[in-house]
């Protein structure tokens, strides 16, 4: 998962559990992120949910690049659970997130 950081997808996730305070930086943070880190963060989503298994990291991908038609932002904060599916899919993948969400956390 080189597209992007652990660490963006746990500011994500924490941003996400608080959405009703912190859409406006949640929509900052995933608009400043590249092509690339966009589509893998929706693919990290799609596996947490189960549209795709962790072993299919790459057909996530570039499914995610082939059906960009809505602002990345837009279509995430429309998600419903995306705290949850994010979590899901970083641990899917292998990832232990609570340590980076403990950073982003400051604590």
């Amino acid at each position: 998962m080189e597209q992007i950081s652990v660490r963006k997808v746990a500011a994500v996730i924490v941003m996400a559990r608080e959405l009703d305070r912190a859409e406006g930086e949640l929509r900052a943070l995933v608009e400043r992120m590249d092509e690339e880190e966009q589509a893998a963060l929706v693919a990290v989503m799609w596996i947490g949910r189960g549209a795709f298994e962790a072993e299919d990291w790459a057909e996530a991908l570039q499914t995610a690049f082939a059906e960009a038609t809505t602002p990345t932002a837009d279509y995430l904060i429309g998600t419903p659970h995306l705290a949850d599916n994010l979590e899901s899919g970083l641990e899917a993948l292998g990832y232990d997130v609570t340590d980076e969400e403990e950073d982003v956390l400051g604590r």
